[in-house]
């Protein structure tokens, strides 16, 4: 039963909405805060070298704070930074789909548990990513009254 909840489309966009509402807040807030997130589906560019990434796990903590922080933006169901890794601080911009958020952390607490199951591909999640977007986009035209009537209008001639 639990499996066939956490594993729905419409759960993980719930997640998702929540995860990013609660990120929005916490830069409201300037408050800044670490993220427990799967490897597997986040990008680095410029690509980061082998010895840096051969100590990775494949859950990994990043911690937002300081310069990090300042750049971090959360757009088109992304959040990105930037963050130096290894001895040599090598700068990388970091890509983190919100669905691989894992757990949100303030001061060593989880705040955010993202209990969906991730989609099975990054195709899947840009397909339904795009498609939510545009029903999205008609439920706010069609919340108005007026648009209603110029949608009927339209169909009427």
């Amino acid at each position: 039963m639990l499996h066939d909840i956490v594993s729905q489309k419409n759960f993980r966009e719930m997640m998702m909405d929540h995860c990013e509402d609660f990120i929005k807040f916490l830069f409201d807030e300037n408050i800044e805060f670490s993220i427990l997130t799967s490897l597997a589906n986040i990008g680095f560019e410029p690509p980061l070298p082998e010895h840096i990434t051969a100590d990775f796990k494949p859950i990994t903590l990043f911690t937002l704070a300081g310069y990090t922080y300042d750049s971090a933006r959360l757009e088109d169901g992304y959040l990105t930074f930037e963050a130096g890794f290894g001895r040599e601080n090598f700068g990388s911009f970091v890509s983190v789909p919100v669905y691989a958020i894992l757990q949100i952390i303030i001061e060593n607490t989880p705040i955010f548990i993202n209990l969906a199951t991730p989609p099975e591909s990054d195709e899947e999640f840009e397909r339904n990513n795009k498609e939510s977007g545009v029903k999205k986009s008609m439920d706010i035209f069609l919340s108005n009254p007026n648009n209603k009537k110029l949608l009927k209008k339209k169909r009427g001639k």
